[in-house]
This record gives C-alpha cells, sequence and structure tokens, in this order.
C-alpha cells in the first residue's frame, strides 16, 4: 500500500463527508463490513454498502477476501494515504465545489480527533506527551515547502509496525498563511 493522488474523477468521487469518514475508518481500524461501519457512523447499512462500492469503483478500497463469506462482504483500504496537490486543480472550475467539500471534511476530522482526544479520560504520560501548539513564522513560499517536506521525514522516521502496548497517535501538519490586518 501507498498512495493514491486525487485527480478531478477521483476528487469528486471522495468529496463526499461519509465516503472520507469510511474511508479514515478502514485505514485507521482495518477491514471491516458495511453493516459494522454503518453501526459505527450512525447510517443505514443500505447507505454505507452504496457508498462503500463508490469508494471500491474508484480504488480507494477493495473487498478484502481472506474474511467474510459469500453473505459478509468486508471492505479494506488500498492505499495508506490520500494525495492531494492544490497546484493540480488551479482554474478547474468543474473540480471546486467537491475540493472545497473535501477539504472542510478533511479539516473536520482533524479538529473532531482533536477534541475527541481532549474529552477522553488518558493516564498522565499522555497528557504530559501530547502536543497542541501554533506558531506565527514569516516564511517564503518556498520554506515552507522546506518545512512540510523536514515534517513528514520526521513523521515517517517514527514510522514502524504497530507493536503490543502501543496507541495509535494521530500526526497531524497543518502550516498555511494567514492575511495580514490591514494597516
Amino acid at each position: 500500500m501507498t498512495e493514491i493522488r486525487l485527480d478531478a474523477k477521483t476528487l469528486r468521487a471522495l468529496a463526499h463527508p461519509l465516503r472520507i469518514r469510511l474511508l479514515g475508518l478502514l485505514r485507521a481500524e482495518g477491514p471491516a463490513t458495511a453493516t459494522g461501519l454503518a453501526q459505527r457512523v450512525g447510517e443505514s447499512s443500505g447507505t454505507t454498502s452504496w457508498h462503500l462500492r463508490q469508494l471500491a469503483d474508484h480504488g480507494f478500497i477493495e473487498q478484502d477476501t481472506e474474511r467474510g463469506n459469500k453473505r459478509e462482504r468486508w471492505w479494506k483500504a488500498a492505499y495508506e494515504s490520500t494525495g492531494l496537490r492544490m497546484e493540480d486543480f488551479r482554474g478547474d472550475e468543474e473540480s471546486a465545489g467537491a475540493l472545497s467539500a473535501y477539504l472542510y471534511e478533511i479539516a473536520s476530522g482533524d479538529y473532531r480527533r482533536m477534541t475527541t482526544f481532549l474529552a477522553e479520560d488518558w493516564g498522565q504520560e499522555w497528557r504530559e506527551s501530547f502536543v497542541m501548539s501554533d506558531q506565527n513564522l514569516p516564511l517564503t513560499p518556498d520554506e515552507l515547502k522546506a518545512m512540510r517536506t523536514e515534517l513528514h521525514e520526521v513523521v515517517d522516521r517514527y514510522r514502524r509496525p504497530e507493536r503490543r502496548g502501543d496507541e495509535i497517535v494521530v500526526a497531524q501538519i497543518q502550516a498555511f498563511p494567514r492575511k495580514r490586518r490591514p494597516e
């Protein structure tokens, strides 16, 4: 498994809140059935099945043939991550709505994961280890790209198979310019 890069067609196929959520669950928690996923997202299994088939039709997920039987279809993620390059969609008016919906849902999911963590009762070691920080840095676009590359390299150094006693840690990296107030 590696990364799938979104193009206009796959972006439009993925840019639905439920599809993004289903794909995220399959990536984070492993293979599942439409019924199991439906219970977790509060939807009917019919609705969930339809969206899973759409994800499969566009190559985001695939059937897990090692599980289930003729009556029970299991699904798994086909890729570890989804990549998107904003410049691929510059001037593409047809994809503007899908791009907006996709980015909004990704940011909303990041927010939900952070607030869920903050509401949960974790032990002292985890409360002292977690980080939530923002910094205002004066950077050029090239410097931001270099920082992004370095941050991803740091995260990749910590990537390894899960071991007994591990917790899954969500590493969110956000770095973007903000508009200055007019003087």
